[in-house]
């Protein structure tokens, strides 16, 4: 049985607040609209989508702030994922994607390999567009030039160039995002996104590099 309702009525409002005020006082006066209108329809969504997709998990809602400029303590926004899928909710609505965001070095090397093939390099070409058909975003951080000692005239360059690599679509705030349907979305980039998601784990695959 369902357990997804939808988001919360102060969900938005919520972080239209935090970005206003980013502070412990902020978040401790509004933990409640926090807990009932984002993180628990989160679990719920999760727990709905995990038959299809695996166990998910939901984010911390604490920024590491060890190395960064930036020292404000909350995120922004509230991310859950069932790797390689992820969903987000935030004052800008509803984001779900499908892909590796950000790749380690050891996957970056594999990913380029397969990519340099002909055969394999098509083979993600065209899933990619077939996601793009499905009314998806081709998205994922590129470096400015290219891979050192790649040919400037490689057919694959645009895909060599990245570091990163999912499909996404987002919907700005409105009434689905409050009821069962924004389940039916997710549902549905999660499902377009898969043969992308499948190309990445069958060449690519997690790192094997010691986490930090």
């Amino acid at each position: 049985m369902s357990s997804f309702v939808g988001f919360g009525d102060g969900a938005v409002e919520f972080y239209d607040g935090l970005l206003a005020d980013n502070s412990k006082a902020y978040w401790t006066d509004q933990r409640a609209i926090y807990d009932a209108d984002v993180r628990g329809p989160m679990d719920a969504l999760l727990a709905d989508l995990e038959p299809e997709f695996g166990a998910g998990k939901v984010f911390r809602p604490y920024r590491d702030v060890r190395f960064s400029a930036d020292k404000t303590p909350y995120k922004t926004h509230c991310g859950g994922y069932t790797a390689p899928f992820y969903v987000e909710v935030s004052s800008e609505g509803l984001l779900a994607a499908g892909g590796y965001y950000r790749m380690a070095p050891d996957q970056l090397a594999r990913f380029r390999t397969a990519v340099d093939d002909e055969r394999r390099g098509e083979d993600l070409r065209a899933r990619l567009a077939a996601a793009e058909r499905d009314g998806l975003t081709v998205d994922g951080e590129t470096l400015a030039t290219r891979p050192r000692g790649t040919d400037p005239a490689h057919p694959r360059l645009d895909l060599l160039r990245h570091k990163g690599l999912f499909v996404s679509r987002r919907w700005p705030p409105d009434d689905v995002l409050h009821g069962p349907r924004a389940r039916d979305r997710v549902q549905k980039v999660w499902r377009a996104a898969r043969p992308v998601t499948e190309w990445l784990d069958d060449h690519v695959g997690p790192t094997e590099q010691p986490r930090r």
